[in-house]
């Protein structure tokens, strides 16, 4: 059965991405905007949070969940600072 360790492995990758976003969804984390998925056998992780107290737990949890595996992460921190000069519009 030539093939059946690759998806085996695909099946493990995909378990543990599911397993990501259910802890995710269930700790304080659950309303952030942070996707994690498969892409060419690699774990994409991308999202925008509201500070980088939460950006790093997020991050915490991804090494923590997926551990070994070939991860990419783009989470960014939303800008919440008031602007310090009105915008000028055309």
């Amino acid at each position: 059965m030539s093939g059946s360790a690759p998806e085996r492995s695909e099946e493990n990758i995909e378990y543990r991405v599911a397993h990501l976003r259910d802890r995710l969804a269930a700790e304080e984390l659950g309303e952030l905007g942070v996707r994690a998925e498969v892409r060419a056998g690699a774990v994409v992780v991308t999202g925008t949070v509201p500070s980088a107290q939460c950006r790093e737990t997020v991050l915490r949890t991804v090494r923590e969940e997926l551990a070994g595996l070939s991860v990419h992460t783009d989470v960014v921190v939303a800008e919440t600072a008031t602007p310090d000069h009105a915008e000028e519009l055309p």
